[in-house]
């Protein structure tokens, strides 16, 4: 397990393997993020909400049990009202 921090410490997660593949686990503190994609990633919002802007999109909200997938070697915009918790898978 892998501890990673980001934009100073507002956005945490927790690196998994399991049958599923590899995963993240983490918290998203209020604010505006961009993050930048190396495989695909579908993340589910697992408690709160949070707005995403993907690739060449408008925001949108995804709620508590919504999901969203980013392609390879992009970049996607992330906004928090509240804090939210996600799990991302990465293919």
């Amino acid at each position: 397990m892998k501890h990673s921090e980001y934009f100073e410490g507002k956005v945490q997660s927790l690196s998994i393997t399991g049958k599923f593949g590899n995963a993240t686990v983490g918290v998203i503190e209020p604010g505006q993020y961009t993050f930048g994609t190396a495989s695909q990633e579908t993340m589910t919002v697992v408690e709160g909400q949070l707005s995403a802007r993907l690739p060449g999109r408008e925001w949108k909200v995804y709620k508590k049990g919504e999901s969203f997938i980013v392609e390879p070697k992009a970049s996607f915009d992330c906004m928090c009202e509240e804090s939210a918790a996600y799990i991302c898978y990465y293919r």
